[in-house]
């Protein structure tokens, strides 16, 4: 587990590989990670939009942006959390996400970002 602690705001990351297939001739690395968002300050917020690269060992590297998590944009009251499972196919069984997520203190409008940790994605088979 990776942990990050950015302007009161925790994000914790547990990443698992859940297997390998071929799509379209092409081998595909299909890693599964949870994500654990805690409130730590004293402020109400709520994420709106986040954005992620994710990189593989074959220098690929993906831009995600969009908006909230899973469909949802959670507003959280001190000392509460949010946690949320997705996922990411690789063309290699390495690779590595970072990002963040942007937020809003709905108290004082301001708008600010979260840094999510890089984390690794490594298939099991494939550490040496």
């Amino acid at each position: 587990m990776v942990q990050q602690v950015t302007k009161g705001i925790k994000i914790s990351v547990e990443t698992h590989f859940e297997g390998s297939f071929y799509k379209d001739y092409k081998m595909q690395f299909a890693f599964g990670y949870q994500v654990t968002i805690e409130n730590q300050s004293k402020e109400l917020v709520q994420l709106y939009a986040r954005e992620w690269t994710i990189l593989d060992a074959l220098n690929n590297v993906e831009i995600v942006k969009g908006e909230g998590v899973i469909g949802k944009k959670p507003i959280l009251k001190p000392g509460e959390s949010h946690t949320y499972t997705s996922g990411c196919l690789l063309t290699s069984p390495f690779g590595a996400m970072q990002g963040f997520y942007s937020m809003i203190n709905l108290e004082t409008t301001k708008k600010f970002k979260v840094n999510i940790p890089t984390f690794r994605l490594s298939a099991p088979f494939a550490i040496n």
